[in-house]
């Protein structure tokens, strides 16, 4: 079987896999695996900054809070507005956002960088708590989705939390979003990205605009978490303060960046997939989840500092040297 092929039978078992999920797993565990899904989607959409661009930000949870609120805000007061618009609108209210932050970001780096965004998300934070006649304050906004949606057109379907339906839906929208920040990273422009992570000055001195191209990552980047976060408001019908802007939204794309891997592009996935997994099976036998997630981080970045698939990649490495090494010597 050749290499593309080969491919081509992997993504239709993965497809296979994740149209019959909701009749193997039930309910609960759906549920749990779309969470999963969205997380896996905000991190890959910051895995384009800190992975691919050498970019760390410790507030990009203004993003994905922005894409959240806006897609409450727009179900709540623009009556019969299809779904997918609505998702529309909270992507779009994070790029607005980052195209009215990027003229400054894109100047830093480094731990300015990261620094700048914690600022910036904290603001937002203090801002959805003071802002209760739009934000809805503590208590946040809820129950915006309480009858059939249309997706688009004059299609209706069931997308309260937890159907099929909202399952099947939002997988397509995630699948879609993985697919082209994937298509992003293979494009010539993606190359350029990667090149300006190893050597800013060298990619300069070919002719491009340094601070012109971090803001088009910049931008990609805020669009698809705004997507996630949106996902994410229309699952849980709710979309508070801190579920939105809260530290641990910040912080749960980078640990699940640092688990997997960020030189590759699956990494946050699988990064996201043993996050879930170890907080549900910890959540059966103490109440310290984080702490446990915490130790965990700790031995990976102590022993693992390339993730799980660099890892991995090492250990191929080391064992193909040694196989050579070997073959030289017998002869």
């Amino acid at each position: 079987m050749t290499d593309s092929k080969r491919k081509i039978f992997l993504w239709l078992i993965l497809l296979c896999t994740l149209i019959g999920l909701p009749k193997g797993l039930g309910p609960y565990y759906t549920n749990i695996f779309l969470t999963f899904a969205i997380f896996a989607t905000y991190a890959v959409a910051l895995n384009l900054l800190l992975g691919f661009t050498g970019l760390l930000s410790f507030g990009h949870a203004a993003y994905f809070g922005f894409g959240a609120y806006g897609t409450a805000l727009a179900l709540i007061h623009l009556k019969g507005i299809s779904l997918l618009v609505a998702i529309g609108i909270g992507a779009l209210s994070s790029t607005v956002l980052a195209l009215l932050l990027s003229p400054i970001v894109v100047r830093v780096g480094g731990a300015a960088f990261a620094m700048v965004h914690l600022a910036i998300g904290q603001v937002l934070y203090v801002l959805a708590l003071k802002l209760a006649n739009i934000t809805g304050g503590e208590d946040g906004l809820g129950s915006f989705l309480n009858s059939p949606m249309k997706i688009i057109g004059p299609f209706s379907v069931d997308m309260r939390p937890a159907s099929v339906d909202f399952y099947y839906f939002a997988m397509v929208v995630i699948v879609c979003s993985i697919w082209l920040m994937w298509f992003f990273t293979k494009t010539p422009f993606g190359q350029v990205q990667i090149a300006m992570r190893d050597n800013k000055k060298r990619v300069s001195f070919l002719g491009y605009r340094v601070q012109h191209s971090k803001a088009v990552i910049y931008l990609a980047s805020a669009f698809f978490s705004g997507i996630a976060g949106s996902l994410l408001a229309i699952f849980h019908n709710l979309v508070s303060a801190g579920g939105a802007f809260g530290i641990m939204v910040n912080f749960l794309p980078i640990i699940a960046i640092l688990i997997g891997g960020s030189a590759h592009f699956f990494g946050p996935v699988l990064g996201a997939a043993v996050f879930q997994v170890l907080e549900q099976m910890t959540a059966q036998y103490t109440s310290k989840v984080e702490l446990v997630i915490g130790l965990v981080l700790v031995s990976i970045v102590l022993f693992a500092p390339s993730g799980i698939l660099g890892s991995i990649e090492i250990f191929k490495a080391r064992r193909s040297k040694r196989r050579f090494l070997a073959l030289n010597r017998s002869e």
